[in-house]
């Protein structure tokens, strides 16, 4: 049976992966989990994948899953040199979704992204050498585009080395595309570049909220420093997730890059204005973009504050999301719109339910606990 090499399983978008492979594959998953003991890492796996399953559906899929204990930031992952052969050897795909999306952070993105990433290359190479790999897929984003301005950006023009980035998360990504294409020549792969990715298309509920946070804060504010007709490029996960694992799963040659967004078709601030009026929304907002200016200094000042104050989160949100609102620029989807024979649901579509769920719910998830009695569900799956 065939076994794909997954990271990020316990994150956002990789739940929807993990879960779109579950679905409509019959592969194994060799997950890396970053857990004390195995025990840990099914919580870990049950607290991502419940978003989309209960915990009998968890059972059943549970031991199509291949466990590994590690971390993407130590020395060959964490894992032991039995455990690295063992995986090198069984694998036949690798999905990269694993990041570190800490846009403040230089550390984090150097060390989770390139650190990690280098780390994942080298498995791959190894197992290649070994029996072949069917496919490498590395998730990258359109933030690789660097600075850009009212633009439409297509695959092949999204790498641009003499642009600069507007942060490490962006630089070490594109980085991240460049190593992956250098140290596996001879190995298939694709690269997925989603655009701002935000909330679910079927269903109000996330477990995924920085971006939210900045969607909700927008939404209340009555002056927006916007112009009404900047377009803003977002997509739903659910989109995401399937669009990978379908591409992924091709056996026969797919594109080299995907950027997984809505392009041409995306809403302006106007259109997302419209629309949450009409579903209800009471707030109300004009636009008035000469204000662009102060407000970047404004929140500046404000994610300086004391933590005691309790704006500088939401202050420190805004600020490293702000350039990928202001910059008016969408990035052609006519690649993966061709492939799934589908285009993405419209923000409008689900903004006002996620919005009321965020808000309603203090931006948290309502987590299940793991079942005082799990292990005998499992027992009694894994008996099926």
């Amino acid at each position: 049976m065939a076994t794909t090499f997954l990271t990020g399983a316990t994150g956002y978008i990789g739940s929807y992966v993990a879960h779109g492979l579950l679905e409509r594959t019959d592969e194994r998953l060799a997950v890396l989990v970053r857990a004390k003991d195995e025990h840990e890492a099914r919580q870990r796996l049950w607290k991502s994948l419940q978003l989309h399953m209960d915990f009998d559906t968890f059972a059943h899929h549970l031991p199509r899953f291949d466990i590994y204990l590690g971390d993407l930031t130590e020395p060959n992952l964490g894992l032991s040199d039995e455990d690295w052969r063992r995986l090198a050897h069984s694998m036949d795909s690798v999905l990269h979704v694993a990041a570190s999306l800490n846009r403040k952070s230089a550390k984090a993105c150097f060390n989770v992204n390139l650190r990690g990433t280098l780390s994942v290359v080298r498995l791959a190479r190894a197992a290649a050498d070994h029996h072949g790999l069917r496919r490498f897929s590395d998730v990258s984003t359109v933030a690789v585009a660097g600075e850009r301005r009212s633009e439409v950006v297509t695959e092949e023009n999204c790498i641009d080395w003499n642009r600069s980035d507007y942060d490490p998360y962006a630089r070490t990504k594109k980085f991240c595309e460049h190593m992956v294409h250098e140290l596996l020549p001879d190995v298939p792969i694709t690269v997925f570049r989603p655009a701002t990715v935000l909330g679910d298309s079927r269903f109000p509920e996330t477990t995924q909220f920085d971006m939210v946070m900045a969607f909700a804060g927008l939404a209340h504010m009555r002056v927006l420093p916007f112009e009404p007709n900047w377009r803003v490029d977002i997509v739903p996960a659910n989109y995401v997730g399937k669009a990978i694992v379908h591409v992924h799963t091709q056996t026969g040659p797919v594109l080299d890059a995907y950027h997984l967004s809505s392009g041409e078709a995306s809403l302006t601030y106007g259109e997302i204005h419209r629309a949450l009026r009409e579903a209800g929304h009471r707030a109300r907002f004009m636009f008035v973009p000469r204000l662009g200016t102060p407000f970047r200094s404004l929140v500046d000042a404000l994610s300086n504050t004391p933590r005691g104050w309790g704006v500088a989160r939401h202050a420190a949100l805004m600020k490293v999301f702000l350039p990928y609102l202001t910059f008016d620029t969408v990035f052609d989807n006519h690649r993966i719109v061709d492939a799934l024979g589908e285009a993405p649901a419209p923000f409008s579509a689900y903004a006002y339910p996620l919005l009321r769920f965020a808000v309603d719910g203090g931006f948290k998830y309502p987590y299940k606990p793991w079942p005082h009695d799990a292990e005998s569900r499992l027992l009694g799956r894994a008996a099926e």
